[in-house]
């Protein structure tokens, strides 16, 4: 009997020795390096694990918000130095839990996934479904799972921010001053925004009491040497002697993110792969930057409106087809309303125009400059682009909407060619 011809493409497919990746999982965001591969943050390590130094004799550790920039090592610091403090605890049963506040983005989600994290079932005899239950009820066993199962723990909340309200921090913070549990309780909770311990609460500040520790972004030979220490994700000779440092430098020129010169360095990994390359190039790592680019404003763009999207558009649009530098509401007005005839979409009122812009200022992707004309011209609003985003990616991300409706394709075609 003849074989499946499709079947024997995939299993020689299968069967091939990976000509890029000898460890791909050191170059996977989500992955944690071990000590010896965590670079330029050993100030932050060490003010950490004083803040917790109590936690390894059952004392209670102290309340830290970390807050930085995204991809400064906030997150992989506190697993980090949290994991140190559970190993080091001797006799002290210490139990550590991290919660993406990203995804349990409620108080209720959030409790529910520290109890189910932290419970053995088979020493407490708790059961913790993942919903069903009143917030109370999942406070309830979680109180009992701590006095059954811990001495102290300690609560990393990642993008703490995210949460609607600081709940969660007022009553994890005195469940034992209010006899909810005799288990210490440490929490650590990780922002991206700068000034968000300023705005919690006043309760809450007086009741958690918060260290803070802030993380600056990674320089260039900060994000060489962190990617140097993931090398042998690569297999041997693979990688361009200009690769490195190239991806450490777009991320230094950018934010200083880790995490985005990983992905940079792992995407060009895979588009060496895909085009069946056996070594990765500088091109290589300037298309993995385009794409990751396009990747970020997907996500950023991705979730606006059609009519923001218009709007962005008509500025962006602005933007490639004149040499000025910004661009008056007027402008921008009539520019919209010709892509939303391009496109077949209703057009939204001068005033609403108005404010889809200062929306998108406030997102970070216009940005806006005040001018008082005097008496007669009153005040007009300019607006562009903010000046590091790239523009091409911009203007092709925002353009890219299923939801524009069209009546004439062929007009649309036409009329589209000119923004």
């Amino acid at each position: 009997m003849e074989k499946d011809g499709s079947q024997d493409i995939a299993a020689e497919i299968f069967a091939q020795e990976d000509p890029i990746f000898r460890n791909k999982s050191l170059v996977e965001v989500e992955h944690v390096p071990s000590p010896e591969r965590i670079v330029g943050r050993d100030d932050e390590i060490r003010a950490l694990s004083t803040e917790l130094r109590s936690a390894v004799n059952g004392d209670s550790p102290e309340n830290v918000i970390l807050y930085g920039e995204t991809g400064t090592g906030k997150s992989l610091v506190a697993k980090h130095v949290a994991k140190a403090a559970k190993s080091n605890a001797g006799d002290v049963r210490i139990g550590t839990v991290y919660v993406d506040c990203s995804t349990d983005d409620t108080e209720t989600q959030a409790i529910s996934s520290i109890a189910r994290t932290l419970n053995d079932e088979a020493v407490t005899d708790i059961r913790v479904p993942e919903t069903g239950l009143a917030k109370a009820a999942y406070y309830t066993r979680l109180y009992a799972i701590l006095d059954q199962q811990y001495d102290v723990v300690i609560i990393i909340l990642d993008e703490a921010d995210m949460h609607p309200d600081d709940q969660i921090l007022m009553s994890l913070s005195r469940a034992v001053e209010t006899g909810k549990t005799d288990c210490r309780i440490g929490l650590i909770a990780i922002s991206n925004k700068v000034r968000w311990a300023e705005d919690l609460n006043d309760r809450v500040k007086s009741s958690l009491q918060p260290r803070e520790l802030n993380f600056h972004s990674y320089d260039a030979n900060q994000l060489r040497a962190i990617l140097s220490h993931r090398r042998d994700a690569f297999r041997e000779g693979v990688l361009s002697d200009d690769v490195v440092p190239l991806c450490a430098a777009y991320a230094a020129q950018d934010h200083g993110d880790a995490r985005q010169a990983i992905d940079v360095l792992r995407n060009a990994g895979m588009l060496a792969q895909r085009d069946g390359s056996n070594v990765v190039t500088r091109d290589h790592v300037e298309d993995a930057k385009m794409e990751a680019e396009k990747d970020r404003f997907r996500d950023l763009i991705g979730g606006l409106t059609v009519q923001k999207k218009l709007v962005l558009s008509a500025v962006t649009a602005l933007h490639k087809g004149t040499d000025d530098d910004e661009f008056s509401m007027a402008q921008i007005i009539e520019t919209y309303t010709q892509l939303c005839e391009a496109t077949g979409t209703s057009t939204r009122s001068d005033r609403r125009v108005r404010d889809f812009v200062r929306r998108l200022a406030f997102l970070d992707i216009l940005e806006l400059r005040k001018q008082n004309l005097g008496r007669a011209g009153g005040i007009t609003i300019y607006a562009r682009l903010q000046p590091d985003h790239d523009l091409d990616i911009v203007h092709q991300t925002a353009m890219d909407d299923e939801q524009f409706v069209v009546a004439d394709s062929d007009a649309e075609n036409a009329s589209l060619d000119s923004f």
